[in-house]
């Protein structure tokens, strides 16, 4: 995707109010337009897409343009978190009707569930977008340093939610995912809080290293490491994996259990301004932080991934404890 283009439709969802320094990155190589302009011959909806964002690519626009070799990863990237940042730094939608909106999608989302499963897994679905919104987002975020912790529940509820419209009932299967997610959840953002605490301390969120220190938050990464492992390779002892989830179970928790021993042993975190312009774009000192964030993502997707495959592909699960 062209780093203009991303400023031409942040730019226009802003009403102008686009960053200034996003102009300094407005290159863009003569072949993306072409590859646009043949994109809004041949599809209605891309044209009328770019039309609603006031976007045009004459060969007169194009030659208007600087043109180079192309655009990096990292530039595109870049150009697109400035773009966000000046859509919701000025933000035009009233709260009225952010509320309005998030209100009738949580309800057609119920009663959709109570019509197509059962009241059951309506009524947990309801109690686990009460606790997102009430119990974490306006009470617990702002309170206490435990708030991802104890909110982190709100998260780790939606396998017991799909157990219960698929079964009508909780399963052993469907507990143990809550509890891989539930420890999974503190270790992932408390790296991420290591090197955005300045951040966070901006936005008045008490997280745990803006309350407890670097050096606390770090130790608590690795208790609650030591904790998930066992937890993600459970699912191959109860009958729910397979050979290819023990596998990548396993080999991930390894790998998990390693970051978070190095970040242990790391200095992420003690120092303010740990992090440059990207999420992922850090300081030596925030690299362990920013590994064990990057890597928690990618593991937590490898083990529902592979448990669907596994599923899908019919192949037998384990139950290493029934034998």
């Amino acid at each position: 995707m062209n780093s203009w283009l991303f400023y031409v439709v942040a730019n226009r969802l802003t009403e102008g109010r686009i960053p200034r320094n996003v102009s300094d990155f407005r290159l863009v190589d003569r072949r993306v337009y072409e590859t646009i302009n043949l994109m809004e011959e041949r599809n209605r909806f891309v044209r009328g897409l770019f039309a609603w964002v006031g976007f045009r690519t004459t060969g007169v626009e194009a030659e208007r343009q600087p043109r180079v070799a192309g655009t990096s990863g990292a530039h595109t990237l870049k150009v697109l978190d400035l773009a966000i940042k000046g859509i919701f730094a000025h933000s035009y939608l009233p709260l009225k009707v952010i509320s309005i909106f998030g209100l009738t999608l949580s309800f057609l989302s119920v009663l959709a569930l109570a019509l197509i499963a059962n009241l059951l897994a309506a009524a947990l679905l309801a109690f686990t977008i009460f606790y997102y919104v009430v119990i974490y987002t306006m009470w617990l975020k702002r309170r206490t340093p435990q708030n991802i912790v104890i909110g982190g529940a709100a998260g780790a509820l939606p396998p017991i939610v799909g157990c219960v419209a698929a079964s009508g009932g909780v399963t052993l299967d469907s507990l143990t995912l809550f509890a891989i997610i539930f420890m999974w959840t503190p270790p992932h953002f408390w790296a991420l809080a290591l090197y955005t605490s300045d951040d966070y301390g901006k936005a008045g969120v008490p997280m745990m290293p803006n309350v407890a220190g670097a050096k606390s938050t770090r130790r608590q990464i690795l208790l609650y490491s030591l904790l998930l492992a066992p937890l993600c390779v459970a699912p191959a002892f109860t009958g729910l994996g397979g050979r290819a989830y023990l596998g990548v179970s396993a080999g991930g928790a390894v790998v998990f259990l390693l970051l978070a021993w190095r970040l242990f042993r790391s200095r992420a975190g003690d120092a303010p301004g740990e992090r440059n312009d990207g999420l992922y774009d850090v300081k030596a000192e925030a690299r362990a932080a920013r590994n064990l964030f990057a890597f928690s993502i990618l593991y937590l997707t490898l083990l529902f991934a592979t448990l669907l495959v596994e599923h899908l592909a019919g192949w037998p699960p384990l139950a290493l404890l029934a034998r």
